[in-house]
């Protein structure tokens, strides 16, 4: 069994690092006046939701360097779209 303390300490990490990657990319529009964060996550799993693909690039690019910088990394595999 794991620490207890060690699943708050990855949401806490997680939570910066969406922060950070969050500013990458503006909000997407969904359309009639609606819009929505780039970024949702839950736990481990995040998706990106942006108005086009170089804003989804950005995003992406800016999300490797701060899971690299944590030495962390992405799973390909398991991505529907990486």
């Amino acid at each position: 069994m794991g620490c207890t303390i060690s699943p708050i300490l990855f949401i806490m990490a997680m939570e910066v690092i969406l922060k950070a990657a969050e500013d990458s990319a503006g909000p997407a529009n969904l359309g009639g006046g609606y819009y929505m964060p780039p970024l949702k996550a839950f736990m481990d799993d995040t998706t990106i939701i942006c108005s086009n693909e170089v804003e989804t690039s950005r995003v992406l690019e800016c999300l490797d360097v701060l899971i690299a910088w944590c030495r962390m990394k992405f799973e390909p595999k398991k991505s529907r779209s990486l």
